[in-house]
């Protein structure tokens, strides 16, 4: 194993409903929070709305709308991220702290996860108290679901 595989890696945990998720913090460009979202009508079910967002328009996806998750009063917080085919965010219920993952306690996805939620997620990670679910943003920027739909 070289020293880059064996470094620690620091994730970004954010929560949707009871689940604790993360996403490498090198892939995270800003942190919005508690920003209103415009809703899109007639848009795919995972479009949560659009944000205004340093003088653009930014396509969010809503993490409650991909887990079909029933919506919640509070606003939501923004990761934002920079994709293929420019920047998008992600809606998640609440961005909780920096945490430092082992890589060696990572799990791949288990065979029996749902096909869909395989696509979603990079796998687990073993903490002390529980598991850390990775999110892959590439795998959550909105032309790369449209293309999943779409096949």
């Amino acid at each position: 194993m070289d020293s880059a595989s064996a470094a620690p890696l620091e994730m970004c945990s954010v929560r949707v409903g009871k689940t604790l998720f993360g996403v490498p913090i090198t892939h995270i460009l800003e942190i919005v929070g508690s920003a209103a979202v415009q809703p899109v009508p007639l848009a795919p079910v995972y479009v949560g709305g659009l944000v205004h967002y340093r003088g653009d328009v930014l396509t969010t996806v809503s993490m409650r709308r991909l887990l079909e998750m029933p919506p919640i009063e509070a606003l939501p917080d923004i990761l934002v991220f920079d994709g293929e085919n420019g920047y998008f965010g992600l809606l998640v219920d609440a961005v909780g702290e920096v945490l430092t993952v082992d890589r060696a306690a990572f799990e791949p996805n288990p065979s029996i996860l749902d096909s869909r939620l395989m696509q979603l997620f990079a796998g687990a990670y073993k903490l002390k108290d529980g598991l850390l679910v990775m999110l892959e943003p590439k795998r959550l920027d909105p032309m790369t679901l449209a293309a999943g739909v779409a096949a």
